[in-house]
C-alpha cells in the first residue's frame, strides 16, 4: 500500500490536549525524509558541511516525465510558485491587467518605489487602495529601498509586501465581477473557488488541502509532479490560442522574460535567472522553485529542509542536464548567484548542486 508521504494522507496516531486518549487522524504531509535525496551540497574548503535534500521532477517540452529525483508524488504546499496559476485565474476571472501589471501579478517582489507604482496602478484603475489589501504590511525586501523608508520615519506598508501585486489582482478581479472585495481571501469566497478549480484544471489534480499562505491567502496542497504540469501547461501556452486560459497564460509568461525585474528585483535570483538564460523562473517559499526553459522543458522541485539558497542553480542544472540550456549558461547564472562559501571574507567554496543530479 501507499505510505504517508507518497501523495496519500495516511493513518497516524495523535495525542489529544490531555494526553490521556489516542485517536485516528489524517495527515496531509509533504515527502518524508526517505522519499528525498540529496539535490545540492555547501561545501568549505573541500569539507562538504551541509547537505540539501529534496524531490525534484523534470518535464520534457511535450509534457512528458523525463527525469525524476526523490518522490515527485509526494505533496507540497508550492507557495509562491502557486503564483503564476492564481494569477491566470484571476486573468481569466476578468481582471483586466495590461503590460508589466501582468509582471506584478504573478510577483514576489522586493517592494522598490518601482513595483509599487506599478501596483498603486492596478488599484486606482479599480477604484481600489491600498486599504483594500488584505496581505499584512511589512517592509520591502530591497534593502536600499528599506533604508530609504526608514530616513523618512514611514513604517511598515500592505502594498511593499512582496505579495501586493498578488492581492491587487485578486481585488480587481472581484471589482470585474462584481464580487465583494471584503473577505476575498475566504476560502469559500467566489474568487478564490475559481483560483481552486484552475489550479486543479492546470494540474491534472484534485487539490489534497488548503492552507492559509503568509500573505494571508489560499494556498493548495498538490504534487510536485501536478505542479510542474500546471506550469508546464502555463509556460506552453500560445497567445493566439482559441482559449482565454491560454491567450492569457502566453501573455503573462512573455510578459515576465521581457520584463524580468518585475516578478523578483534587479540581483534577486528569479529575476537574474530571466536575465541571463531567457527562463521563466518562481521561486517558493519554503524551498520550492518552477523554472521552464526557452524550449518548455519544466522543472519543479522542493528542498525539503525549506531552505531556497540552491534552489535556483539546480533548477538550472537540471535543466541543463535535460538538453534545455547550455553548461555555459549555468556556469554564468552561477557566477551571479550569492553561492559563494565565505571565509574571513574570501572565498572558500561554493553551494553547489549534488553530485547525484
Amino acid at each position: 500500500g501507499m505510505r504517508p508521504g507518497r501523495g496519500t494522507p495516511g493513518p497516524t496516531h495523535t495525542h489529544d490536549v490531555a494526553g490521556s486518549a489516542t485517536r485516528l487522524a489524517l495527515v496531509v504531509q509533504t515527502l518524508t525524509v526517505q522519499d528525498a535525496v540529496e539535490l545540492a551540497v555547501v561545501e568549505r574548503n573541500g569539507f562538504i558541511e551541509s547537505r540539501h535534500i529534496g524531490a525534484a521532477v523534470v518535464l520534457s517540452p511535450e509534457g512528458d516525465v523525463v527525469v525524476r529525483h526523490g518522490n515527485p508524488e509526494a505533496l507540497v504546499l508550492p507557495r509562491s510558485s502557486l503564483k503564476p496559476l492564481q494569477a491566470v485565474a484571476c486573468l481569466t476571472a476578468g481582471a483586466p491587467l495590461e503590460g508589466e501589471q501582468l509582471g506584478l501579478a504573478t510577483a514576489s517582489h522586493v517592494g522598490t518605489d518601482r513595483h509599487v507604482a506599478v501596483v498603486r496602478e492596478v488599484l486606482t484603475a479599480g477604484g481600489l487602495t491600498e486599504d483594500d489589501l488584505g496581505c499584512p504590511a511589512d517592509w520591502p525586501g530591497d534593502s536600499a529601498t528599506r533604508d530609504e523608508l526608514v530616513r523618512d520615519h514611514a513604517g511598515k506598508a500592505r502594498i511593499r509586501m512582496n505579495c501586493s501585486g498578488k492581492h491587487a489582482t485578486m481585488l480587481r478581479a472581484c471589482v470585474a465581477n462584481g464580487w465583494p472585495t471584503a473577505g476575498y481571501l475566504d476560502v469559500d469566497h467566489p474568487l478564490q473557488v475559481h483560483i481552486k478549480e484552475t489550479v486543479e484544471r492546470l494540474s491534472g489534480e484534485r487539490v489534497a488541502a488548503t492552507a492559509i499562505d503568509g500573505c494571508g491567502a489560499p494556498v493548495h496542497a498538490i504534487t510536485l509532479l501536478g505542479l510542474a504540469r500546471a506550469l508546464h501547461r502555463i509556460g506552453s501556452a500560445s497567445e493566439r490560442s482559441p482559449f482565454a486560459l491560454h491567450r492569457v497564460a502566453g501573455a503573462l509568461v512573455r510578459t515576465v522574460r521581457e520584463n524580468p525585474w518585475t516578478i523578483e528585483g534587479p540581483g534577486r535570483p528569479d529575476t537574474v535567472a530571466i536575465e541571463k538564460l531567457g527562463v521563466f523562473a518562481k521561486h517558493g517559499a519554503e524551498g520550492v522553485m518552477v523554472m521552464i526553459a526557452p524550449n518548455g522543458t519544466t522543472v519543479a522541485l522542493k528542498m525539503l529542509d525549506g531552505s531556497g539558497r540552491a534552489a535556483t542553480i539546480v533548477a538550472a542544472t537540471l535543466l541543463a542536464r535535460a538538453g534545455a540550456l547550455t553548461d555555459a549558461q549555468v556556469d554564468s547564472l552561477a557566477s551571479a548567484l550569492p553561492l559563494a562559501v565565505l571565509g574571513g571574507g574570501s572565498g572558500v567554496g561554493a553551494i553547489r548542486p549534488g553530485a547525484g543530479i
